[in-house]
């Protein structure tokens, strides 16, 4: 296998950057470089990474096969004690939840596209009010909060604290849903990831530790990234 048999490499460019960045995310390879970088730099920068961008796209390939595709038949999410029950079936409307009953219907015309729409909706009602409670709990408070779904962080604080959160973390258990909650809350206090910070995080959660590598670890279903 050479460069060649590799999908095209996706550049973006970055006013924030400051160096090139490569990674494999699904069956793309995406490339992060500066603005001011020229063709000539970047292409070099992925000569000198061939070998670890062949290693790590077949690694990604093999990872593919095993994952499991099946549609759930039921959805944990953080904050309720039972999971939803979920039906596929024909229907104008792309879900609908019964609250009371927990339980979702949904369509089985993109029925991935559609279980997606709905956690997304759902986190933006929950994800907000929960951070708020959290906010309460910890003496730290925020600005707004936004829920978004970027690809590869699961949550931020800007200078003015506002706190964004990835939608994708509703399917985790409450106390990792805390744990990202009093993260970014400890970034108004310190905008870094020194040991003070580290400090304040672990004051308001002594468990960090195991709930940060759960996190970092946790495979998403396949249909969250569909």
């Amino acid at each position: 296998m050479t460069l060649n048999d590799l999908p095209e490499i996706q550049i973006t460019r970055n006013v924030r950057s400051t160096r090139l960045r490569l990674r494999v995310e699904g069956d793309q390879i995406r490339l992060t470089a500066p603005v001011f970088c020229s063709k000539k730099q970047i292409q070099n920068f992925i000569d000198q990474a061939e070998s670890w961008l062949l290693k790590t796209w077949k690694l990604q390939q093999e990872k593919n096969q095993s994952i499991d595709r099946s549609l759930p038949a039921e959805l944990q999410l953080f904050n309720q004690a039972q999971p939803i029950q979920i039906v596929y079936q024909s229907q104008k409307q792309d879900f609908v939840f019964d609250a009371k009953l927990l339980q979702l219907s949904i369509s089985d015309r993109h029925p991935e596209t559609y279980l997606k729409a709905f956690v997304i909706t759902y986190a933006k009602e929950q994800l907000p009010v929960y951070l708020n409670k959290v906010s309460h709990e910890t003496g730290l408070s925020f600005n707004i909060c936004n829920v978004r779904q970027p690809k590869t962080r699961w949550g931020s604080c800007s200078a003015k604290h506002d706190i964004m959160l990835n939608s994708g973390i509703i399917l985790f258990p409450e106390n990792i849903v805390r744990y990202l909650c009093v993260h970014e809350l400890a970034h108004t206090r310190h905008f870094d990831h020194s040991p003070r910070f580290w400090a304040e995080v672990a004051k308001h959660d002594p468990n960090y530790l195991i709930h940060r590598k759960i996190l970092k670890n946790t495979v998403m279903p396949y249909w969250w990234a569909a």
